[in-house]
């Protein structure tokens, strides 16, 4: 303990006495939604699609309507305010002439500058020159290779006899991860590339398995051939309206802002990240025939499944994981075909889309039958169809989509947003998703994990009360009509959140959050055998205090808490601080430094790490127990373009003698983990 005191206290000294210009960085949005746990692959695409617009700025000259409109940081409003800015002052000479938009507060500005640049005008040419393609084409190449030096349980020696009575206890493939990307682009008209990708545990290059790495993926992106303004091949994503049909992008949290919490029909986007679920293949295609807008798309693939002995599936298996016998026979055993369409009209304030979306399994969808899943589809093919709009006045936006399934149920959502001045805003938004109601393929605005039984009611806002200090709330009232996984009755929940933001100066701020969330689960007795549905609630707390140096120094101290507190039941408790200190100076050489202590009493009181990983990488853990997290990160700069990236990091518990279950049981009370990147642009 004493050597990791004596390094917190060395790193705390340190944040004291810098100074700088203020932080605004977009990971911060990534780490809320780790942290309101959303769906996993939903965070690495929107991880992966920043990072890409972070390396690839656009060019504030000649950046579109569409291009800010799906700029996923960008509220409907605010990327209309820069649009007509732009119209009006073109050419820009500098990034900064955004902060002269008065829609755009600080905050905001500091936080898209790195997505944007000011460069010369380019002549738009209607026609694809393949000696302008060759010649001012980016081309990019990425390896990446991670591996857990702490051995684990999947990765021990077993005899045959053993594995012939359970198989599925060791891992077929090396324990490590690694993973190979290309990508091609020609300024705003072409986007190529691949991915290949192995997970630790899963077998590469050996006999039994010829295909070498466990998963690939291509796509192409055309925009702007004639009526055509865009153009899909191979693995892409799609949006419609507020994705009560579909939508395979992702989704801003609760927490990241109230003026961004309505949603836009968007074009379709490639596919780059590793993630192998959550996206179609096939093609895609956008024709523009004046004010209206007509996508079509189809996509057949095989994905994984849990099946029953019947051949039904049951379940869909979303992990990627294919290390075990058990796990390699699930690999893409399903075949799922998917087709639809959207139709959005616009002129001036005023938008609306009709969209359909027509599923097909080549085996029944039958999950076992349950009371909580007795209104789920169980079919072979599914339908839905929606009607969205949006309608924007000065400073007030009505949005919202109704949608119907194949059973006949109705879903709908609907917000207004109203901004009373450049300091104070005002979100409302309403749901009602009937426990009937079926869909796939959407990802709405939900406390829940689907689109499915929920009734709720959002009220948010965000302004100034005085020079320097500016806050986010909001409040969320849900009530889920029928039963849930977990729940045997009916049930509500109530999620609240306020964050203050303090500016201290230009090169510091003060951060305070607190976020309360009750809801209600099965809590069985000690003494008894019955079971009850009782209420819990969660409070959480954070302190930060961040400062930089204009030499590239970041220091930024965190203290956080949870208070989780089932009714009847002992209330648990877990604390964490942790202080990073980064450095993005001009030299060949930036990295980053963390270290956090915990003392959390269990999974319930969890605190969540956030540290800067290497590019194109998204970890975030969460911990329990008692113990502290290290980790390194450096980037080094061998040439302009070419860099290369290592990432070091250690957990040590003081209260465990061992980590993790199954084949991930580490015995011991420590894991260590090593990252490394190499990237290439040429």
């Amino acid at each position: 303990m004493k050597p990791c005191l004596w390094i917190f206290i060395l790193f705390s000294c340190l944040s004291e006495i810098s100074y700088a210009q203020q932080f605004n960085d977009w990971r911060k949005i990534v780490e809320q939604l780790a942290e309101e746990e959303m769906n996993e692959t939903a965070i690495e695409n929107m991880y992966e699609e920043l990072l890409q617009l972070e390396n690839n700025p656009m060019n504030l000259n000649m950046v579109t309507r569409e291009q800010l409109e799906n700029f996923p940081l960008l509220s409907i409003e605010e990327a209309g305010a820069i649009f007509r800015f732009l119209e009006r002052n073109r050419p820009i000479y500098t990034v900064f002439e955004l902060r002269n938009i008065p829609l755009l507060d600080i905050k905001t500005v500091e936080m898209i500058l790195p997505f944007f640049r000011a460069g010369d005008a380019e002549k738009r040419e209607a026609r694809l020159q393949a000696n302008d393609i060759l010649k001012y084409g980016r081309h990019e190449a990425q390896f990446r290779f991670d591996k857990t030096l702490t051995q684990r349980a999947g990765y021990g020696e077993f005899s045959d006899s053993i594995l012939e009575r359970y198989p599925n206890r060791k891992y077929r493939g090396e324990d490590f991860y690694t993973s190979l990307r290309y990508s091609f682009r020609y300024r705003n008209r072409i986007q190529m590339g691949f991915t290949a990708e192995k997970d630790a545990g899963e077998p590469f290059f050996k006999p039994d398995y010829p295909k070498g790495y466990d998963h690939y993926g291509a796509h192409l992106i055309i925009n702007d051939i004639g009526r055509l303004s865009t153009v899909a091949l191979g693995d892409y994503r799609l949006s419609f309206g507020q994705g009560l049909v579909l939508n395979n992008d992702f989704m801003i949290s609760k927490s990241w802002s109230s003026a961004n919490i309505a949603r836009r029909t968007l074009q379709p986007k490639r596919h780059f990240s590793t993630a192998e679920n959550g996206f179609f293949r096939g093609a895609a295609a956008v024709a523009e025939f004046g004010n209206f807008s007509v996508t079509g798309f189809y996509s057949n693939k095989k994905i994984d499944a849990n099946l029953s002995d019947d051949g039904d599936i049951t379940s869909f298996k979303v992990d990627g994981l294919h290390r075990t016998p058990l796990e390699i026979e699930k690999k893409k055993n399903t075949r799922e075909q998917v087709a639809g369409g959207n139709i959005n009209f616009r002129k001036n304030r005023l938008q609306l889309g009709i969209s359909g979306i027509f599923h097909q399994y080549d085996k029944m969808y039958n999950p076992t039958l349950r009371d909580y899943n007795l209104y789920y589809l169980r079919d072979s093919s599914n339908f839905n169809a929606s009607i969205d709009y949006s309608y924007q006045l000065p400073g007030l936006i009505f949005a919202g989509e109704t949608a119907i399934a194949k059973n006949g149920a109705v879903a709908t959502l609907n917000t207004l947003q109203y901004r009373f001045s450049g300091n104070l805003s005002f979100s409302l938004l309403h749901r009602y998703y009937p426990v009937s109601y079926n869909a796939l393929y959407a990802q709405a605005f939900s406390e829940g994990s689907s689109v499915q039984n929920e009734h709720g009611l959002y009220i948010g806002t965000e302004f100034s009360p005085f020079s320097k200090f500016s806050v986010t709330a909001y409040a969320d009232f849900v009530r889920f009509p029928w039963l849930k996984y977990g729940i045997d009755t009916p049930s509500n929940a109530v999620d609240l959140y306020f964050l203050g933001t303090y500016t201290l100066s230009r090169q510091s701020f003060l951060e305070v959050r607190y976020k309360y969330k009750q809801k209600e689960k099965n809590t069985a007795w000690p003494d008894e055998k019955s079971r009850s549905v009782l209420p819990y609630a969660t409070h959480k707390f954070r302190f930060r205090y961040s400062h930089d140096l204009r030499s590239g120094w970041n220091f930024r101290t965190t203290a956080d808490m949870a208070h989780y507190k089932e009714k009847h039941f002992p209330a648990e408790n877990g604390f964490m601080l942790s202080q990073n200190i980064g450095y993005r100076g001009k030299g060949t050489l930036t990295g980053d430094a963390y270290l956090a202590w915990f003392n959390a009493d269990t999974y319930d009181a969890r605190l969540y790490s956030y540290e800067r990983n290497l590019l194109n990488t998204f970890y975030m853990p969460s911990f329990y127990g008692k113990g502290y997290r290290l980790a390194f990160s450096a980037k080094y700069a061998i040439t302009d373009n070419l860099s290369f990236s290592v990432k070091f990091g250690h957990t040590r518990y003081f209260n465990r003698d061992t980590i993790g279950t199954g084949t991930e049981l580490i015995d011991g009370n420590n894991r260590t983990d090593i990252f490394t990147y190499i990237r290439w642009v040429f």
